[in-house]
């Protein structure tokens, strides 16, 4: 059963009207490509009163050259090779400007002169090596029992966060590049604390720890809170300009703790970043987290988020009740885009718009990542389903 199955009658008829017009023009649906991107730059506030339609988030990435193309999936290359990444980009800018209207992918090389030298980062500082897995980047952990995070903490302790994430030749690096405009590095994302933390000591560890140690889970918080904030403050006062508003969390694993166990692990350390860095209500507080944790909203209400992206299993309606202010990117399934379910697809926009049209503050995309196998002509669809049935007013 996908959403189309849940309709009412009526929409499902709006849905294989626009279906059948798709199917007649060869699998492209009708759209007015200029007025779409002029309502969707009038829309830069998804609260806004007078914005036309609501705004579009589900743009391809980079992940979905490969099945468009005919391309075998090669993530590594991808990410590592920049001559053979910006051969693929062009290629696919080249199909999308006449489906959707844009170049979508980044076509411009890197500028090594312009690079500042790589900073470490909390993984680092915590002992945790970064390696490449199949697809992506993964953290090993660097402590496995009680005791080997005790004795990891107590390094931790003593190091000193300046001088351990700066490099060498920084000093140098930053004379050039500030001459140069290059703006500097800055901490304003991160790992969210239990994705970090079940990283670096394991999931079913980190729930043990807090269950049955918890002055040590406590100490653990509190060391990722004090390291957090110490490496924003080194990056701030190396730029010498004044600092950017706003936090950004990606935390997935959050759904493995209970509410109670994210109230006393997960929630204190967002709380002290957003006082730090985001404080005033116009703020970036940010969350994402694609996973079923709709236990934790209310906990994660009272940090008042104004941008949030969770999991498929969630409702607009939901959310909402919970953060009346927050920006909701979602909630379309991305197995559904990526499967291209196109009647599934138009469904969930019905679905996702009916609950936000009252009061409004949603970006239609994706409840997570934008992956591999959506398709341009899927987009182009959803852009048509957001035209016709997606407007204010």
């Amino acid at each position: 059963m996908g959403a189309y199955d849940d309709l009412p009658a009526k929409d499902k008829v709006e849905v294989d009207s626009l279906l059948a017009e798709t199917q007649a023009r060869g699998g492209l649906a009708p759209l007015d490509l200029e007025r779409f991107w002029a309502d969707q730059a009038a829309a830069s506030d998804p609260f806004g009163a007078d914005i036309a339609q609501v705004p579009f988030g589900a743009i391809l990435t980079g992940e979905c050259v490969f099945d468009e193309l005919g391309v075998a999936e090669d993530y590594r290359r991808l990410e590592h090779d920049e001559p053979w990444r910006l051969e693929l980009f062009r290629a696919y800018n080249d199909k999308a400007e006449p489906i959707v209207g844009r170049r979508i992918l980044n076509e411009l090389a890197g500028d090594p002169a312009r690079r500042w030298p790589a900073v470490r980062g909390l993984h680092d500082v915590f002992e945790a090596r970064n390696e490449w897995h199949d697809r992506s980047w993964w953290l090993r952990p660097s402590a496995g029992t009680p005791e080997e995070l005790e004795a990891l903490l107590d390094r931790v302790d003593r190091r000193d966060v300046r001088s351990f994430i700066l490099p060498a030749g920084w000093e140098e690096a930053k004379v050039r590049l500030r001459a140069l405009g290059v703006p500097p590095p800055r901490y304003r994302f991160q790992r969210g604390p239990v994705t970090f933390a079940t990283s670096i000591y394991g999931a079913e560890n980190l729930i043990y720890l807090i269950a049955d140690q918890p002055a040590l889970a406590e100490r653990l918080r509190d060391t990722i809170l004090r390291v957090m904030l110490e490496i924003a403050d080194v990056l701030d006062a190396e730029a010498g300009d004044a600092p950017p508003r706003g936090f950004h969390f990606n935390d997935d694993n959050c759904c493995l703790l209970n509410a109670e166990m994210y109230e006393m692990f997960g929630y204190p350390i967002l709380k002290g970043v957003f006082e730090r860095h985001a404080p005033d209500p116009g703020d970036r507080r940010a969350q994402h987290s694609d996973s079923n944790m709709a236990h934790l909203l209310p906990v994660l209400a009272r940090l008042d988020l104004t941008w949030v992206n969770f999991g498929p299993a969630l409702s607009v309606a939901e959310i909402r009740r919970h953060m009346p202010r927050a920006v909701i990117h979602g909630q379309l399934a991305p197995f559904t885009y990526s499967r291209d379910r196109r009647a599934d697809m138009v469904a969930e926009f019905l679905r996702d718009f009916a609950q936000a049209r009252q009061h409004r503050g949603l970006v239609f995309g994706t409840a997570g990542s934008v992956n591999n196998g959506s398709r341009l002509a899927g987009m182009r669809l959803l852009m048509a389903a957001v035209q016709r049935y997606g407007r204010y007013g």
